[in-house]
């Protein structure tokens, strides 16, 4: 067995030192797939680095190999490179890749409080620091269960648990809100440009199909398109030195991409609104550039000409299947190039029309934004006070 131990770590008044593995629980509740029952599957592509958040949730009818079962509450914590922080508390039942450790807090722990305590740079530097395996590094639960951790008393783990999970809260609803707002616009868009059921269609005159005014034409007509290139190697940094550096799908949100490194030396840019879209396997993953920032060679920015809202490129890339062909299985296409980019088909609206849909969503993509701006801002804010918290640099009253 190993010997516990001990942390260099001043203890606040009030507090102890206790093994985590004396705190924590690493449940590992087997899951078999029958193919027939559909549950909620989270895989650490699900779950977004450093944001303790959830780009997508998977369905266990699209999975083959043993997971694990997970609980409304039950802490995930992606065990193979932890370093990249993805940590996560469900709000429902569901099963889990067996990369993530499933846990639960022990006998006077308080669920929330273990939570952030996992979630904590500290705790994820730590299971870094003791990771079995170079190119794929995994966490290590008994290297980390010997090692010492602070502890309130119950009352203040609680108030911990409660003021930062306020703030997820309010990030949850503005997420919830964004994925409505992006629904109606959705909505709308399909209502006018797939339906054609656009405001004046029953006066409209249709020529081979397509109401009149409207073209088959190229993607290159309505866009520019800027493939990515990467900047050399050493002008990356996670310091937040330079512009924000999405390489590829990876870096990607729900709707926006997250920045986790930046770049001092930036190539090729991407303004605010333009659209980000994979370009290598898998093609076609889409999200919208919220700064300016530098995109790599997984990446290329396309960029409306004539109007100012991303939001409608981003739909009619969305609705498309134009994808499916570029990755599917035994398929020549691994990538595009700016030529093949340049070739794809797509149907043009009359200029009005698109002029009236890009007025009547500005607002919608406004709110959108700010939404995505303030969750920024509470990130920022919750990371800030969490190690504080943590380490008993800041004291909240129990109860």
């Amino acid at each position: 067995m190993k010997n516990k131990i001990q942390i260099n770590k001043e203890v606040p008044e009030g507090w102890d030192l206790l093994p985590f593995g004396e705190m924590a629980e690493l449940v590992k509740d087997g899951y078999k797939p029958t193919g027939s029952d559909d549950l909620a599957y989270i895989g650490l592509e699900h779950i977004n680095q450093q944001s303790l958040s959830l780009n997508s949730i998977g369905h266990s009818t699209q999975v083959e190999s043993n997971k694990f079962f997970f609980r409304n509450g039950d802490i995930l914590f992606g065990k193979l490179r932890p370093y990249f922080r993805k940590v996560y508390r469900p709000r429902f039942d569901g099963v889990c890749s067996t990369d993530i450790w499933v846990v639960r807090a022990k006998e006077n722990i308080d669920q929330g409080f273990l939570f952030y305590l996992m979630a904590n740079q500290d705790f994820v530097d730590l299971a870094s620091s003791g990771s079995s395996g170079t190119r794929m590094p995994r966490a290590d639960w008994d290297y980390l269960k010997d090692l010492l951790q602070l502890k309130p008393d119950y009352d203040e783990q609680r108030s911990i648990g409660k003021i930062l999970s306020d703030i997820d809260e309010k990030i949850e609803l503005n997420q919830q809100m964004i994925k409505t707002l992006e629904a109606i616009a959705q909505a709308l868009f399909k209502r006018w440009f797939v339906d054609l059921e656009f405001p004046g269609y029953q006066s409209v005159k249709f020529k081979n199909g397509l109401p009149e005014n409207w073209r088959e034409g190229k993607l290159a007509d309505i866009c520019d398109i800027i493939m990515g290139q990467s900047p050399p190697g050493e002008t990356y940094n996670e310091s937040g030195e330079g512009i924000p550096f999405y390489q590829g799908n990876r870096d990607f949100g729900y709707r926006f991409p997250t920045p986790r490194v930046f770049c001092s030396a930036p190539t090729r840019f991407a303004e605010s609104g333009d659209v980000l879209i994979s370009v290598r396997a898998p093609v076609g993953a889409l999200n919208i550039a919220h700064e300016k920032c530098c995109i790599g060679r997984g990446l290329a920015a396309l960029r409306m000409r004539q109007y100012s809202n991303g939001f409608l490129l981003y739909f009619l890339l969305l609705q498309s299947d134009l994808w499916s062909r570029y990755n599917s299985e035994g398929t020549v296409f691994g990538c595009l190039n700016k030529s093949e980019f340049a070739k794809i088909d797509i149907i043009i609206p009359a200029d009005e029309m698109l002029r009236k849909f890009d007025a009547l969503i500005v607002s919608i993509e406004e709110n959108i934004r700010c939404c995505e701006y303030q969750n920024r801002r509470l990130m920022q804010i919750r990371d800030s006070l969490l190690p504080k918290l943590m380490c008993g640099y800041l004291r909240v009253k129990g109860g």
